[in-house]
């Protein structure tokens, strides 16, 4: 009898031990857990308030309270889009962020899949220069419902709420600011020929739009051909030497964006062309030097350097306070007419006459 009493009282202790260990090792785990995936509590916060200050004003997760931001962007064989990721990586950096730049190549499908991988990622935001303005809508909506908030640059989305904030190129004005720079030097008349992006995409129709709101205003400017060339250098130098077979006389070429102006500036220094007057949106380094060695006439600057910077110190404002500070989520950034008289002035996206 003994010897049973004595068996029982062993497994007893031994069943106790185990429980303390075990409710320790959840605490532990537990613990270790929620001081990752949310804002340190500030000394008199209850629990209660840290939960509440995990959500916006507008209902939404403010974040996952992970340390992992994901930048996502076009092609960085494109330079704009390589300034957007490296300014919102630095940047986002200098704040104590991780971060992961990805580019979606202007595939919708590639672009849903990253943002899968953000998801599963529990990362705390996204930085967005989107595929696509409706195509990409149900992907940023779908990371806002898994608690991933987005803050769009350059190009906007086609529906308002599902992302926080969205600081857009004013592509109209930009593409007007050139417009006016191309009608003055090609004396209010003359043949020209216009070079598309994407024709799907809000950016292509909105600075096409932009161009010919000026252009169209002078009877003796006929534009005599147009074509799309995908934003691509090297389809535009194609596309431009054609146009020129078909029209020699042509004196002018206002381009969608600054490779397409870079490709047809090279088709018609080829052709003997070296007065052509020509005009893009972008403000890259490239077209710059282009505009300074005669080859182009004038750009219009996106400010993607300072559109990164500003997306990075909005997002972080939102995952602290559960607020962007923003009067309105979208947000115009004008663009400046780069030109002759002021191209040495840019840099990398950055205008500064210091």
């Amino acid at each position: 009898m003994k010897k049973h009493i004595s068996v029982i009282l062993s497994m007893a202790i031994f069943a106790s031990v185990l429980s303390g260990c075990a409710a320790k090792q959840v605490q532990e785990t537990t613990g270790a857990s929620k001081e990752s995936a949310a804002p340190a509590v500030t000394e008199g916060d209850s629990k209660e308030d840290e939960t509440t200050e995990n959500v916006s004003e507008t209902g939404q997760a403010k974040g996952s309270g992970s340390n992992l931001i994901y930048v996502i962007t076009a092609s960085y064989a494109t330079p704009m889009f390589e300034t957007e990721a490296r300014v919102a990586q630095e940047t986002a950096e200098k704040l104590g962020y991780q971060v992961k730049c990805v580019s979606h190549d202007d595939d919708l499908t590639v672009q849903s899949e990253i943002i899968e991988t953000a998801i599963a990622d529990k990362a705390a935001g996204i930085i967005l220069d989107n595929a696509g303005a409706e195509g990409s809508v149900e992907a940023v909506k779908k990371a806002g419902e898994a608690g991933v908030p987005t803050v769009i640059i350059d190009r906007e989305l086609a529906a308002d709420g599902v992302a926080i904030a969205q600081l857009v190129s004013n592509n109209y004005q930009g593409a007007q600011a050139v417009a006016e720079v191309f009608v003055e030097a090609m004396g209010e008349e003359g043949k020209y020929a216009e070079l598309l992006g994407k024709e799907t995409e809000t950016a292509c129709i909105v600075r096409s739009q932009g161009f010919h709101d000026v252009i169209d205003q002078y009877d003796g400017l006929e534009m005599v051909a147009q074509e799309t060339a995908n934003w691509e250098q090297t389809t535009a130098y194609e596309k431009m030497e054609t146009m020129l077979q078909a029209h020699p006389d042509i004196s002018g070429v206002i381009c969608g964006n600054d490779p397409m102006a870079l490709g047809a500036a090279a088709a018609c220094k080829a052709a003997g062309k070296t007065d052509a007057v020509i005009i893009s949106v972008d403000g890259s380094d490239e077209a710059r030097d282009a505009i300074m060695a005669g080859d182009m006439t004038a750009t219009a600057l996106q400010q993607a350097a300072l559109m990164a910077e500003q997306a990075v110190g909005i997002l972080d404002d939102y995952l602290k306070t559960g607020s962007t500070g923003l009067d309105s989520e979208k947000q115009l950034i004008d663009c400046r007419a780069i030109t002759a008289d002021n191209a040495k002035y840019l840099k990398q996206f950055v205008y500064s006459e210091e």
